[in-house]
């Protein structure tokens, strides 16, 4: 199983940007989607993870009500959605998955590459 994220980019406070993680094949122990995040100088942090079946999601308290995790069975493929966009969300945005509802970057066993989102003040 390999990760793909994409949609990083450079966007203005307040604009939005949605960025895609596309799974090439699914097993049995990726019941758990993630993304988080690392700014520089700081530790990499769950952002949003959303279970694979059921659709429960998760939120950092600095993003709810500003980003939408969400995920497409038949594409195999989970999604960002960030609004409101603020310069303290600048920072590298990895995708990854894990068998149970993780919160810290050791519950992941699987993670795409970072996308760089920087936001403009």
């Amino acid at each position: 199983v390999q990760l793909q994220a994409s949609g990083g980019g450079l966007v203005q406070a307040g604009g939005s940007l949605r960025l895609s993680c596309a799974a090439s094949g699914l097993t049995t122990s990726t019941n758990f989607m993630g993304w988080f995040r690392q700014a520089p100088g700081k530790e990499r942090e769950l952002v949003a993870r959303i279970a694979w079946r059921s659709g429960t999601r998760y939120y950092a308290d600095s993003v709810k009500g500003r980003f939408t995790i969400s995920r497409d069975g038949a594409l195999k493929t989970w999604y960002l959605q960030m609004n409101s966009l603020k310069a303290e969300d600048t920072a590298v945005y990895y995708c990854a998955s894990s068998a149970w509802a993780g919160t810290v970057v050791n519950d992941y066993h699987l993670w795409g590459q970072g996308t760089l989102v920087t936001v403009s003040s």
